[in-house]
């Protein structure tokens, strides 16, 4: 049995002309509304570029007044981002304006205000990354070039952005720690200074005079130019080791990592050589066998 398609009724045949008319309409009416917008977009564009020019040129005055000052790095960074963001910001909202002359500052500015909130919910962590860089650059300490350990990291501060820090390591990898890291966490500024103190245990023999062989390290380590004497040299007998007696000698010395390994290899060797100048043996671990019995001692021949 075959059916036949029904033809569409005149009603529908109505329906689909209307809708079309209507949307042929709407087409019309919007690109007549971007022809008649056409002039405010090309003016809200020029003040973008002048915008654009304005913030550069101010970065390049806020510099040079800068550096002529002793404000650090991090602070000529934090002033340059300020200056830069607070030109687009007025530069954005003339040029919405522009486009939009129904939106006036007031609502524009009670627009931005709610999308900020949304925004701070959906973009949480950046934000706070953005706060800690802020903070960070204000702090006094933590400035560009000192050495810091945080969280296992150790290295040297390169740049700090809004949104992390550039800790170059030891050994010469980069890594990029978000500030909220270094702001939320303690931060030991091994370089806050030029000198800080350094330390290692040496040990001598029990059979010892242990005044003389503290005075012979404490002559061997001053005599090293490295080493701090106005801040004196401190050796203190500290354990009874299984072979030793262990002293734990203090210097002062550059707080730099390369002068704390420079200065510990110089004490080192010094300790060393006073030592054995004053005939002190440095012991290596004793091994006592105690036999409950007798052993006998054979003879060559027997």
């Amino acid at each position: 049995m075959q059916t036949e398609n029904a033809a569409p009724s005149e009603d529908q045949i109505d329906t689909t002309i209307n809708t079309l008319a209507t949307l042929q309409d709407q087409l019309i009416g919007m690109g007549e509304s971007l022809i008649r917008a056409l002039p405010n977009i090309t003016i809200a564009l020029v003040i973008l570029v002048i915008t654009w020019v304005l913030a550069k040129f101010a970065v390049k005055i806020a510099d040079r007044l800068t550096n002529k000052t002793d404000i650090r790095p991090s602070l000529r960074t934090l002033l340059d981002t300020l200056v830069k963001l607070a030109i687009w910001l007025i530069g954005l909202m003339i040029a919405l304006t522009v486009i939009m002359p129904g939106l006036t500052p007031a609502s524009l500015v009670a627009g931005l205000g709610i999308g900020a909130v949304a925004i701070g919910f959906a973009f949480q962590d950046i934000f706070e990354n953005f706060l800690a860089g802020v903070l960070i650059m204000l702090r006094e300490k933590m400035r560009i070039g000192d050495v810091i350990e945080c969280e296992g990291i150790i290295g040297k501060v390169e740049n700090i952005t809004l949104r992390e820090t550039y800790v170059r390591k030891l050994s010469g990898e980069v890594t990029l720690v978000p500030n909220s890291i270094l702001f939320k966490n303690p931060v030991e500024i091994l370089t806050d200074d030029t000198s800080r103190r350094h330390e290692i245990v040496a040990g001598v023999s029990y059979d010892t005079d242990l005044d003389h062989a503290a005075q012979v390290i404490v002559d061997a380590v001053s005599e090293l130019p490295m080493v701090q004497k106005d801040k004196g040299v401190d050796v203190f007998a500290c354990e009874f080791n299984s072979s030793s007696v262990d002293f734990r000698v203090r210097w002062w010395a550059g707080s730099k990592p390369r002068d704390m390994h420079e200065s510990r290899d110089a004490v080192v060797r010094a300790i060393k050589r006073g030592l054995d100048d004053a005939g002190i043996e440095i012991p290596f671990p004793y091994i006592t066998h105690t036999f409950k019995e007798a052993v006998p001692i054979g003879t060559p021949d027997g």
